[in-house]
């Protein structure tokens, strides 16, 4: 058995990148288990039958859903960087953030990707729209709500960061953040920027050819 965390994960999934910023954010040991051949697939499945990644091993525990992974990293597995804030009411606002950009970034992102993974003859014309609609109402909310400076809850790199940065960073690539959203926009340079994101980034770049619409030329 390993002494370290185990995680089964992806260089180019967004949620795997969740995990992986608040790993390298704290220096977290850990064994990568990356998910590219029939035997890693089905490690995973035996763990989580469901199949999707990334999926935590520590010890006996097995860890399910990238914000729990990081939830229980952060009690099992703590640095110096507190990715769930001590204080209840900034906590909470983390939490909610990183809900925010799971189900109203990242979700919307991966309809518009999904529907190129689709046969010509099977594309929802009417969902990726739909997508595309609330990508930009959270750009909005984004805009109007998040400080114009720093990071998602204020000074402090956190859970919702963590979130932010694999959502904005594909999201923009499929349906670009307007320029009138400039504090949307600084905000996702300014985690393009964090170490922890430029590794998970460089660590996919070979990946790239892979996304299905196409990845663009930049970032």
């Amino acid at each position: 058995m390993s002494p370290f965390p185990i995680l089964h994960a992806h260089p180019f999934s967004s949620y795997s990148w969740k995990v992986l910023i608040a790993l390298y954010e704290n220096g977290t040991p850990f064994e990568y288990r990356v998910l590219e051949d029939e035997a890693s697939w089905a490690e995973l499945e035996r763990l989580w039958p469901i199949r999707l990644m990334p999926v935590l091993v520590d010890g006996e525990r097995t860890l399910i859903e990238s914000s729990v992974i990081i939830e229980y990293l952060a009690m099992m597995h703590s640095g110096p960087v507190e990715l769930i804030p001590s204080d209840p009411d900034i906590a909470l606002r983390a939490r909610f953030l990183d809900r925010f950009f799971d189900n109203h970034v990242m979700r919307p992102m991966q309809k518009i990707v999904g529907d190129h993974l689709r046969p010509a003859t099977d594309r929802d014309a009417y969902g990726v729209a739909d997508a595309r609609t609330k990508l930009g109402r959270a750009y909005r909310w984004i805009e109007d709500n998040l400080p114009a400076r720093d990071w998602a809850i204020g000074e402090e790199f956190t859970l919702a960061d963590c979130a932010a940065a694999p959502s904005l960073f594909y999201a923009d690539w499929v349906e670009p953040i307007p320029q009138d959203c400039a504090k949307a926009r600084a905000y996702r340079a300014r985690l393009l920027a964090r170490p922890s994101v430029v590794r998970v980034i460089d660590e996919a770049r070979p990946y790239r050819a892979y996304f299905p619409p196409g990845a663009p030329d930049r970032d």
